[in-house]
């Protein structure tokens, strides 16, 4: 079933099927860089019971414990709450590095050179502006239209600006593609920002960086040069940095899934944009907000978390993770961004929430005996509302910072010659075959008619 050098390498499982009695040999692959073992799917195909059987499959909803792919984009440790880019931690990236030079490390394995940075930021700088068509696309949208299906829905639509962006084995335009979507994306996501609040759209203002740019399109109103707050352009690009990727994800997977049918990026990053549109992945942080809402006033927190331990409905959102079982380390660097974010915007009510609920999180055995520690979208959150974005923004903010992320994933999927369209294995549990026995009485021929006069 696989070659002894591989058997070698990796050892073997030896599996005994009961109701045959055959014995199989199935290869455990080597070890990849960090240890993680896997065996192939396909390896246990030929285990039947007869052979006129399909072969056994794995069950995983969710893939729960299914590798899709092979990758060296991000590394993930959830038991010691350890997250690294390329290999690089993500506490000494968010601390020295900027947004742009973590997306060109996402891509290309390596940090860039001065020459190789220089040209990098030149080439998405160039590229920010939009076609004024999208203006008017957005505009035929409903005053109060989330922002997410607008991002997603013009993402997807920039594919008809840019017909050969679906040449995605040709290296230049793929390169090409991958620059216009990070340049734009904060373009497109200020100009839905502008649109739901009846704003005139502004256009980006390339003396700035990447993050004070998106900051002046979403804020800027009569001054005639835009300045950030210097904690807010700091904040929102370290948290851009902590958002570019997070490997396996709902919607990176999406990504892969789609991008696997070869269509284009755009449309690739669109369905990207739909899955992280969900409460349980991208709206995770909007969940906390209207929590806090909920909870209405810090004396009703006690109550509240009592609630949460007698399993009386009430969910603590923004604590504990499906892959961190320690503390997610996104959010100690988050817990500091946030303490630096309030000492300008100052503590309110919804804030001292907050705080109270965290206190109480990190001190009571209940909660951290199940390891159901803040995560990042418990701080993102707060950062979000305290630089005054709505809570239904918050999601366009983490794609902007994600889209970086998914077009390496991307084009790693394309690059990987052992990839093909995805197309998951199903257990049927409908009827078996059955016949026709048909109650209904109608004339195929008149209805038919009767359509073509319609038509």
């Amino acid at each position: 079933m696989a070659d002894t050098e591989s058997n070698a390498a990796g050892g073997s499982l030896e599996i005994k099927d009961s109701r045959t009695g055959t014995s199989y040999t199935v290869p455990i692959m080597p070890p990849a860089t960090e240890g993680d073992t896997a065996i192939r799917a396909m390896d246990l195909r030929p285990i039947k019971a007869n052979k006129e059987e399909f072969g056994l499959m794995t069950y995983d909803p969710a893939f729960m414990n299914t590798a899709s792919c092979k990758s060296a984009i991000t590394f993930i440790d959830g038991d010691k709450g350890i997250l690294r880019y390329r290999g690089y931690p993500i506490e000494q990236l968010a601390e020295k590095a900027s947004f742009l030079e973590v997306a060109w490390l996402l891509r290309n394995g390596e940090l860039p050179t001065q020459p190789q940075y220089n040209d990098w930021t030149h080439q998405i700088t160039y590229h920010t502006y939009v076609h004024e068509n999208i203006k008017t696309f957005l505009q035929g949208f409903r005053y109060d239209a989330h922002p997410m299906s607008m991002l997603c829905s013009t993402v997807a639509a920039m594919s008809s600006f840019y017909p050969n962006a679906k040449n995605i084995q040709d290296p230049a335009e793929r390169d090409i593609s991958i620059v216009r979507l990070l340049a734009k994306l904060p373009t497109l996501a200020a100009f839905c920002f502008r649109h739901v609040k009846g704003l005139p759209f502004i256009y980006p203002d390339n003396d700035l960086g990447y993050v004070e740019n998106f900051l002046s399109m979403v804020a800027r109103m009569t001054e005639p040069k835009y300045e950030g707050n210097p904690i807010f352009v700091k904040a929102l690009e370290v948290l851009f940095i902590l958002h570019a990727d997070h490997e396996q994800n709902c919607s990176t997977n999406a990504v892969r899934a789609v991008g696997s049918s070869h269509v284009d990026p755009f449309s690739a990053v669109a369905a990207g944009i739909a899955a992280l549109y969900g409460p349980l992945h991208g709206g995770a942080n909007e969940q906390v907000l209207h929590m806090i809402k909920e909870i209405g006033d810090i004396k009703n927190v006690p109550a509240f978390i009592e609630g949460v331990k007698g399993g009386k409905g009430n969910k603590l959102m923004g604590f504990g993770h499906r892959v961190y079982k320690s503390y997610d380390p996104r959010a100690r660097i988050v817990k500091k961004l946030a303490d630096e974010v309030f000492k300008v915007v100052g503590v309110d009510k919804d804030l001292e929430i907050a705080l109270e609920l965290e206190r109480i999180a990190l001190s009571d055995d209940y909660f951290v005996s199940r390891k159901l520690y803040p995560n990042v979208d418990f701080y993102t959150g707060l950062i979000y509302r305290s630089m005054a974005f709505p809570t239904d923004f918050f999601t366009v903010l983490f794609a902007v910072a994600r889209t970086a992320g998914w077009l390496s994933q991307w084009e790693e999927m394309l690059n990987d010659k052992e990839q093909k369209i995805a197309r998951p294995r199903q257990i049927y549990t409908g009827y078996g075959e059955r016949a026709y026995a048909g109650s209904l009485s109608y004339d195929m021929t008149k209805s038919s008619k009767k359509d073509a006069v319609r038509k």
